[in-house]
């Protein structure tokens, strides 16, 4: 009889699995449709974020940089940048604090720590032509 329990209860629960994976994945899949980037979680929108620095270090276009930030529906864009900028130079997230630093200088939020980072370039001594 224990046999006969056991082996009932089995197929039950792999009947209602199986019957739950088709309904889920082929009849009634979720499908995000018109998700805003504010709905993403930080750390991708920090990833976006940071994408759009990149964008800005090819066409120093830092009107189009800021439209492009403004979805993201942070109260104020340039506290924003500067504090990620921060954040990132002091975790060390070497890939991502040149183009943050380029898009914090662009908005005039450039800070002591970043000085080391600075993408504007110094200008070099030319050496004086001797004749």
């Amino acid at each position: 009889m224990t046999k006969r329990y056991i082996g009932s209860l089995l197929v039950g629960v792999l009947v209602g699995i199986a019957i739950g994976v088709y309904i889920g994945w082929e009849q009634f899949p979720v499908e995000y449709t018109n998700s805003s980037i504010a709905a993403l979680a930080p750390r991708y929108q920090e990833e976006y974020t940071v994408m759009v620095a990149e964008g800005y270090q090819v066409d120093r276009d830092v009107n189009g940089a800021l439209t492009r930030l403004q979805p993201l529906g942070k109260a104020n864009v340039f506290d924003y940048i500067q504090d990620l900028t921060e954040r990132y130079i002091s975790q060390s997230n070497v890939p991502a604090i040149s183009p943050m630093v380029a898009l914090a200088e662009a908005v005039g939020r450039r800070t002591p720590i970043m000085e080391v980072y600075r993408t504007t370039p110094v200008p070099t001594p030319v050496p004086f032509p001797t004749q």
